[in-house]
């Protein structure tokens, strides 16, 4: 069963548009990591400066590498001047039977 993850950046105040926009080229290679199905980009309605992406993968081994590598290529820190904390990452379970 494919790997639901939820990833929340809280951006600093007025940072959450500039980190849309750098999202429309680092999601290119995301998109195209094995084991990526889709990648979805939302800000908070009431709160824009709080940016998630809505991920699946085949799987969360899949996901743990990809993250690996954007920690070793520095995508983390070229995004760490526009947020105010960590990204915080939220592995989901299906419950298909519910």
């Amino acid at each position: 069963m494919s790997q639901k993850i939820h990833v929340l950046f809280p951006c600093q105040e007025g940072k959450g548009a500039e980190l849309v926009e750098m999202m429309k080229e680092a999601l290119v290679d995301t998109r195209a990591w094995q084991g990526c199905q889709s990648v979805e980009v939302y800000t908070n309605a009431d709160a824009p400066d709080d940016v998630v992406l809505w991920e699946t993968f085949d799987q969360r081994s899949d996901h743990e590498a990809y993250l690996a590598w954007r920690v070793e290529t520095g995508l983390m820190d070229l995004l760490a001047p526009v947020l105010r904390s960590g990204p915080q990452f939220t592995y989901f379970a299906a419950h298909p039977d519910v």
